[in-house]
């Protein structure tokens, strides 16, 4: 028997710290949290004093009765859960569940799963941090108050099955009032005028050189608004000398970004590789918890990655710099080691940034263990640390100022001459550091006007919102942390308050009618100042100076009071679909614009006693999605139709659905292919934590795991029915039953 006994949240890092740990320790998986509040009631005495009711989940109730049994034979256990107040509560939890005393306990953390981490982590344990514990149970409790109080509220005056948040309802809160810009914004006309000029030689190079200023008054963006003031003003130039005025060339320098954080992670992932916040969460998971290179032991590639600190470990930091001079030379490395410090409101410093856990691991040379996306985001990770650390970029910047008559016009050139940084990593450059060349000019120089471009322009409204923009207005207003920004992406996805166009969050008619009450009623709690006000007081409860008790308390009451007024003053709302001229065929009624996570559709208006659909195409169409091929399915043998999903990805069905439910995808020639490509999930393996994909079989759909062949953990998604038994396995039967009385007798 061990000695000591470590629990971790997860089965990957189980194998991975139980190889470096050796035998005097048992370590063993808790899958998360093993203790939370009652599903069925809100499990909260508000009467007394907030407390709380929490109870073991059902599927840990094996768990926790092994558990129990190995603390007992050990002489301590170490509680490894994850280095933030998520992971704090979930040791807290173990601790209670377990029935441990403080004395049988120690709680160890790291921000790496490699050897030398581990092993420093047990030889320094503490003592739980009921600061962070607290923290995480207020937000906990905070979270079960809106949502257990405002949701009913919402099915009864809105519709059946919603749910409000006190992250997710200010998420979508954003995302509607910039769909509320974009709808009332109004373009404004303006004009810029450009001169396409050269030196007065022949076959000379040509640039261009922008409007400034008149009389040495500079115009901005808007100063020329409409095609009659373009016009005198080019009236005015006509026949005019253009002059070089000045030339003034200089260096400047161009500092790398900070290594990532969660949130700025996610947002490269989603800009860089398309990645969904969800998706580069799942991936750097399995980097954080460990990869089996060659024939070592899993190791960890990244440390922790859910993080808004921009601290570097110095051992680390050292580490880099040795490896720069040695793969790029000195001349890469900065004068002195860089030190970034983090904007974010309430980060928590004791944490590191996301980096590699050794920069010798390149990913080219790891690239053989690891999967496409693993490899993919793994390389940007190493790439921005290693950037990091890297000596700056030096540019040489020319500004050319050229004088006709009382107007000045601006050429600006741009030249690399140092690379530093971007040597590993690429970035995307402002408008003064692209490569942009000019011809070599001087002071009082005459030159060659080849074109006068006058040019119209209008406004734009903002932007809508995508992952990476909305990730970085949750952090830039303090709502959330670094964990909650894909679930709550997540959660407001799933419950259609807003829908994809292309990569762009639009807000659907139910949000719309949604954010309407809860920002007509609870405007107190449903608004981005309260929200991050909330993240400051639970920094302070993490930190001990504020009471728990007296946040809730602080929150319930107004709370309470707006909930009884909008209870007894709040009318049911409606949610008007869009009527089309579009008409069923099955029924004859017109046909409506409805929403879905994927897009918009037309569904009928006789719905639920007529459930015809049909797929919209980008441009509002009605697209054809049913087409009979001469292909022929491969179990049925009845003709395949050609259908169009929401996404405007075509596939084939079987004409005799839904008896046979068989389903082809096509490729580019056209033809059918058996094999459908695996969809991403967010489902993690039993056996070995991987993320779980969902694939179509001949017997339908089904979960199988990312990490096969080395794991074949599989999963029916709906309990096949029976097989009837054919003739050739009759046959068999007979043959073996036979068989079997021969050798008998």
């Amino acid at each position: 028997m061990s000695k000591y006994l470590v629990i971790v949240e997860s089965p990957a890092k189980e194998r991975t710290i139980s190889k470096i740990l050796g035998r005097d320790f048992t370590v063993k998986s808790s899958y998360g949290h093993i203790r939370d509040l009652p599903k069925s009631k809100l499990g909260i005495d508000i009467e007394d004093n907030f407390e709380p009711t929490y109870t073991n989940v059902p599927k840990a109730k094996k768990l926790i009765s092994d558990l129990k049994k190995t603390a007992k034979n050990t002489d301590r256990v170490y509680l490894a859960t994850d280095f933030d107040r998520e992971g704090e509560a979930i040791a807290w939890h173990l601790k209670e569940a377990l029935k441990l005393s403080d004395s049988e306990i120690s709680r160890i953390t790291f921000h790496e799963i490699t050897p030398d981490a581990i092993l420093d982590s047990v030889k320094h344990p503490r003592d739980l941090d009921m600061g962070l514990v607290n923290s995480q149970q207020t937000r906990r409790l905070l979270d079960r108050l809106v949502g257990y109080k405002l949701s009913p509220l919402l099915w009864k005056k809105v519709k059946i099955g919603l749910s409000a948040g006190r992250v997710q309802s200010v998420a979508v809160l954003i995302i509607c009032n910039r769909e509320e810009e974009i709808k009332n914004f109004i373009p404004t006309e303006y004009w810029s005028i450009e001169a396409e000029l050269s030196k007065l030689e022949k076959d000379a190079m040509s640039f261009k050189a922008q409007l400034f200023s008149k009389n040495n008054v500079k115009f901005d963006k808007l100063s020329i608004q409409n095609e009659k003031q373009s016009a005198a003003i080019l009236k005015d130039l006509e026949n005019t000398t253009y002059i070089v005025q000045s030339v003034d060339t200089k260096q400047r320098k161009r500092s790398p970004y900070a290594p990532y954080t969660t949130s700025t992670m996610q947002q490269d992932a989603s800009r860089r590789l398309g990645f969904s916040a969800s998706k580069t969460m799942s991936i750097a998971q399995r980097l954080y918890e460990g990869i089996n290179i060659e024939k070592s032991a899993g190791i960890g590639l990244i440390t922790y990655m859910r993080t808004d600190s921009l601290n570097i470990a110095k051992s680390a930091q050292n580490e880099t710099l040795k490896f720069i001079e040695s793969s790029y030379g000195d001349k890469f490395l900065p004068k002195s080691p860089r030190i970034y410090k983090t904007k974010t409101k309430g980060a928590q410093e004791a944490h590191e940034a996301i980096r590699p856990t050794s920069p010798n691991r390149i990913p080219s040379q790891i690239k053989q263990y690891l999967s496409t996306d693993d490899f993919r985001l793994y390389d940007l990770i190493w790439k921005r640390f290693l950037a990091s650390q890297m000596a700056d970029a030096i540019y040489n910047t020319t500004i050319i100022e050229i004088s006709a008559k009382n107007y000045l016009f601006k050429a600006s050139g741009s030249t690399l001459l140092f690379g530093g940084f971007l040597k590993v990593y690429s970035i995307d450059m402002d408008d003064d550091e692209k490569e942009i060349k000019l011809p070599q000019l001087s002071k009082t120089e005459n030159l060659n006007l080849l074109h006068i471009i006058p040019q119209q322009h209008f406004t734009e409204p903002p932007p809508r919102y995508n992952e990476a923009s909305l990730i970085k207005a949750l952090e830039e207003h303090a709502i959330g942390r670094p964990s909650t920004y894909a679930p709550t992406i997540r959660t407001i996805l799933d419950r259609l308050y807003v829908r994809l166009d292309g990569k762009k969050f639009v807000p659907t008619n139910l949000g719309i009618v949604v954010n309407d009450v809860l920002k007509n009623h609870f405007s107190n709690i449903i608004n981005v100042e309260f929200t991050a006000g909330i993240e400051e007081k639970l920094d302070k409860i993490a930190e001990d100076k504020v009471v728990w008790q007296n946040v809730l308390k602080d929150f319930y009451e107004p709370f309470e009071k707006d909930l009884k007024e909008a209870e007894k003053n709040l009318q049911r709302q409606k949610i008007h679909a869009q009527e089309t001229s579009e008409i069923c065929p099955n029924c004859g009624k017109h046909m409506l614009i409805r929403d879905s996570r994927r897009g918009q559709f037309l569904g009928c208006s006789g719905y639920p006693e007529c459930k015809t659909t049909m797929p919209l195409g980008k441009d509002g169409k009605v697209v054809a999605d049913q087409q009979e091929t001469d292909m022929k399915c491969d179990k049925c043998q009845s003709p395949l139709i050609k259908k169009t999903g929401f996404r405007g990805k075509q596939y084939l069905s079987c004409k005799n659905y839904p008896e046979c439910k068989t389903v082809y995808n096509i490729d580019k020639d056209g033809n059918k292919v058996i094999k459908l490509e695996p969809e991403h999930t967010d489902i993690k393996c039993e056996k070995c934590g991987s993320e779980m994909l969902k694939r179509i079989g001949k017997r339908g759909p089904f979960l199988t795991c990312s990490a096969f062949p080395k794991c074949r953990n599989l999963q029916w998604i709906k309990t096949p029915k029976a097989k009837k038994e054919t003739p050739k396995t009759a046959e068999t039967k007979a043959s073996k039953s036979s068989k079997k009385k021969t050798e008998d007798k």
